[in-house]
């Protein structure tokens, strides 16, 4: 009884170490993409880049997640997804310090870099939840989430007063890679250390074969449209706010509210996901806040835009947590996990980027806000009937042949 005691005291000091460094890790993977929203302004004025120039600033990264997402798995495979990860802080940190350097091609190159690492890092993470903890890899997800909607809060939040704090929007970019390498410090000397061959158990579903099933399809293509809608809160939205007639720091503070508010959400979504045999009603759930939460900020009168916030904000947190969850629900080992993460991310992000840019456009056009919301409202309706598929019980395994197969 002692011994078993004994040898279950390591492992809770294991087990809670890892989530710590998940959350670390997860603070680190949005502040990237959404300090950069509330100071495009300022990023305008001192560049003189076009509003489409600035809209390819707000795509490049989320494009870089979806490009770069894919090559996860194989980084993973050839250099084991520890050291991998640790390769993807590295990035990350070098890609926020290059973003410091006050020169349009700086801005871009350290924007691509930390797409790029966000991408390979996101993707790594459900694989890595599903092999520490498979029977809590859904909830656990929640957490990660969670930390990932404080990282994004405190990003968009602080970015006009570090900005203004450092004497500038490029030193206040710039302060966030000291976040990243505490990450990659803590992850270096406490990451989980497992041998190659045991790194991600569970073998079997290529790709290809992954291509073919039209579960991975589902899950990827609502990945893709929910996270469009959130890169485009990331991108746009304080600029859309101040068209609405709020100051700037106004319109900062409100896009920082409502990615807080998803904390709650993103931890309590996974949970409300298991009380059903299936995720559709949470999904249309959430999607029902984020169409809610839009159409108050955009068009309703001023006194709303409070209860707006929080509404996109618990939607928001909600979709981006149950799509993640979907992932290791939707998987029967870790190995599958990672290869699906790879595609959902990868094809999802691609799929997503397309929204901040179709914004950028729209708004070099000078097209209204009733428009923009009438858009805005038919990616969410598109976003449903994805939710509709991929929300069902339904999980990707290999059978005794080897073969990848849906049931």
């Amino acid at each position: 009884m002692t011994n078993g005691t004994e040898a279950a005291r390591p492992a809770s000091r294991q087990l809670a170490l890892f989530i710590g460094l998940m959350v670390l890790v997860g603070l680190n993977l949005r502040p990237a993409l959404s300090i950069l929203a509330p100071v495009l302004t300022r990023i305008q004025q001192d560049t003189g880049l076009s509003a489409l120039a600035i809209g390819a600033l707000t795509t490049l990264p989320v494009l870089c997640l979806g490009i770069f997402a894919p090559l996860a798995p194989w980084l993973s495979k050839h250099f084991g997804p520890e050291n991998t990860l640790a390769a993807a802080l590295l990035l990350l940190a070098g890609g926020l310090l290059l973003r410091g350097v006050p020169a349009v091609v700086a801005l871009f190159a350290g924007t691509l870099m930390v797409g790029a690492a966000i991408g390979v890092a996101g993707t790594l993470l459900p694989a890595l939840v599903k092999r520490e903890l498979p029977a809590g890899a859904d909830l656990m997800t929640g957490v990660y989430t969670m930390a990932l909607c404080l990282g994004g809060a405190l990003g968009a939040g602080l970015s006009i007063p570090l900005a203004d704090a450092l004497g500038g929007w490029p030193a206040g970019l710039a302060s966030w890679s000291l976040l990243a390498l505490v990450a990659l410090v803590a992850w270096q000397v406490l990451m989980p250390r497992h041998d190659a061959a045991t790194a991600l158990p569970g073998g079997g579903g290529s790709t290809r074969e992954l291509l073919s099933q039209p579960l991975a399809w589902q899950v990827m293509l609502f990945m893709g449209s929910q996270s469009s809608l959130a890169y485009i809160v990331f991108g746009w939205l304080p600029t859309l706010l101040v068209a609405r007639g709020y100051s700037e720091a106004e319109a900062g503070w409100m896009m920082g509210a409502s990615v807080m508010v998803q904390l709650v959400s993103a931890l309590s979504a996974p949970w409300l996901a298991r009380l059903g045999q299936d995720q559709r009603p949470a999904l249309l759930i959430v999607l029902g806040m984020v169409a809610a939460g839009f159409w108050l900020l955009l068009q309703a009168p001023a006194i709303w835009r409070w209860p707006g916030v929080v509404l996109l904000g618990l939607g928001q947190g909600g979709g981006f947590s149950l799509a993640l969850t979907l992932i290791v629900l939707r998987t029967a080992s870790s190995r599958l996990a990672g290869k699906l993460s790879g595609l959902v991310q990868g094809g999802g992000y691609t799929l997503a980027a397309m929204g901040p840019l179709a914004i950028g456009v729209m708004l070099q056009f000078e097209v209204g806000l009733t428009t923009l919301t009438r858009v805005l409202l038919g990616i969410i309706a598109v976003s449903m009937g994805f939710a509709l598929l991929a929300g069902r019980n339904r999980r990707l395994e290999v059978d005794d042949a080897g073969r990848l197969v849906t049931r």
